[in-house]
């Protein structure tokens, strides 16, 4: 038993000097050295960082803001890798230079609001808020092509010129002149022209999202029709049944909706739900207008995440915004 006690308290006297060795040597390199981040881009080493987080959030803030006006985000294809090491204390840290070296290879996308008429572009506004104002004052003043106005969100790489709400309405506005006619009318207009107010369906929609911020209109876009209207909306965000009806498609489409569902109210009259994140309901579910049928996300083809929203009868896609105020 003594030997036991003997070998014992020896154990615990190496397991000590073993450890008040390691505490110094520790302490002696900590002395020498210091942990810090060594940052690599495109496989190569551009410097030192002693507050990766930091840094890579002022990138991340970059890419989705930049620095100038007007700017819609910062498209950079590759992103910085961090590994710790010691370094000699002597080695100085450069995040500025490893920032602007990172951030200098990004491609800006600028956001401008086109104003068209007859879907020809005539000039750009700052906000979509601009945009709105520069129609109804073209309305107000019962400009001759009011009724042929639109409104298109643009992103671009390069620099426009921006008009006040102001100098637009000045240059857009066409004194109306009446024409004396006998000719009958030409009949309705065509399905789903926006502007016209021709409603072919008497179903009462709601809100797909509790808040709505439209980023873009039914109408030309981009050198096509853009069938429905755009909500911004962070992944995530609850998305809700337009009408009552019954669902006829739940799941990843092809054709750059990413993942969609389709709504059917009866009488030829559907809704479309695009780029969800997740989808909360099934084919053949019955729903009720206000129901959770989908959550937002940013699947298919976009450029950011956000709601598509369209209301189509007979599969012609008709201005939601007729349907919904």
């Amino acid at each position: 038993m003594k030997k036991i006690l003997i070998g014992l308290r020896t154990s615990i006297k190496a397991i000590i000097l073993i450890a008040i060795a390691s505490i110094a040597i520790v302490a002696l390199i900590m002395c020498v050295y210091k942990p810090i981040y060594s940052v690599s881009f495109n496989g190569e080493t551009i410097g030192y960082s002693s507050d990766k987080a930091n840094l890579q959030k002022r990138i991340l803030e970059y890419i989705e803001e930049g620095n100038q006006d007007n700017v819609a985000f910062v498209q950079i294809d590759e992103m910085p890798t961090y590994k710790l090491c010691f370094l000699k204390r002597g080695v100085e840290t450069n995040d500025d230079e490893i920032f602007e070296k990172i951030t200098s290879t990004g491609i800006t996308y600028y956001r401008y609001y086109a104003i068209a008429v007859n879907n020809q572009e005539k000039l750009y506004v700052a906000t979509f808020e601009d945009a709105e104002k520069v129609v109804k004052g073209l309305k107000e003043k019962n400009s001759n092509n009011a009724a042929n106005l639109s409104i298109d969100t643009k992103y671009l790489t390069e620099t426009k010129e921006v008009k006040d709400t102001e100098t637009a309405i000045n240059e857009l506005y066409e004194k109306k002149v009446v024409v004396a006619s006998t000719k009958k009318s030409a009949g309705p207009v065509s399905p789903g022209t926006a502007g016209t107010g021709y409603k072919p369906t008497s179903v009462s929609f709601v809100k797909p999202l509790k808040n709505l911020t439209l980023t873009s209109r039914y109408g030309p876009r981009w050198g096509k029709q853009h069938k429905g209207l755009d909500y911004a909306a962070p992944v995530g965000t609850s998305i809700y049944a337009a009408a009552s009806g019954t669902v006829t498609y739940a799941g990843w489409n092809s054709g750059g909706y990413g993942y969609l569902v389709i709504i059917s109210h009866g009488s030829g009259v559907q809704t479309y739900y695009a780029h969800c994140n997740s989808i909360l309901t099934k084919v053949g579910a019955t729903v009720n207008a206000g129901d959770l049928i989908a959550k937002s996300g940013a699947t298919g083809h976009v450029t950011g995440p956000h709601l598509h929203f369209e209301i189509r009868i007979n599969d012609v896609a008709y201005d939601p915004s007729l349907y919904i105020k």
